[in-house]
């Protein structure tokens, strides 16, 4: 009953901040309320046992994207301009794509469910060949490591690379940034 309570106010306090993040048009206060939306939903996943995935998040969603977002923020307005169209068509594709996500999530099995393919197909040999295997005690670490060493290998480059990508752009923002306000500087 305790682990309810704590989901449901864990769940609560991040549709919260979701809408507070909506309706927020200082982008310095969005920036720092998407990092605790990261938060948040890093501490939901611990208390759904998925403490990897958790530590993911709060690495990636709190830490990395929310020195990004500062750091883009030097190169923009400080207050989000008002849309000068209705929100009616944005709102109906999140509408639309939403209700097309939890369609494909309908046939899927319960959650913890020991039938669920997951739990009797590979990932059963996993758990019973892994210790003697790789003579590793954590079963998170030896499936990461071995199993799935080329696709950890894999993500951990397309996130360098997508990091790399963006310095790369905000330095060349900088740069433009710096040459236009010289040649303003020039012409006067």
């Amino acid at each position: 009953m305790l682990d309810l309570f704590i989901d449901l106010s864990l769940f609560t306090m991040l549709v919260a901040t979701g809408i507070a993040i909506v309706k927020m048009r200082r982008l310095f206060g969005v920036t720092m309320m998407a990092g605790v939306f990261s938060l948040l939903s890093a501490m939901l996943l611990v208390t759904l046992d998925a403490v990897d995935v958790a530590f993911t998040e709060a690495a990636v969603g709190a830490g990395i994207s929310t020195v990004l977002m500062l750091s883009t923020l030097t190169l923009t307005s400080r207050i989000e301009k008002k849309p000068v169209h209705t929100p009616w068509i944005p709102l109906l594709v999140v509408t639309v794509t939403g209700a097309a996500i939890i369609y494909g999530t309908l046939d899927m099995p319960h959650f913890g469910d020991a039938n669920a393919p997951a739990q009797v197909g590979v990932a059963a040999q996993y758990m019973e060949r892994g210790p003697e295997d790789m003579d590793i005690p954590n079963v998170v670490t030896y499936i990461l490591a071995s199993y799935r060493g080329y696709d950890t290998m894999g993500e951990t480059a397309v996130v360098f690379t997508a990091g790399v990508g963006v310095l790369m752009l905000i330095s060349g923002l900088r740069r433009r940034r710096r040459k236009h306000t010289k040649d303003e500087g020039e012409v006067s």
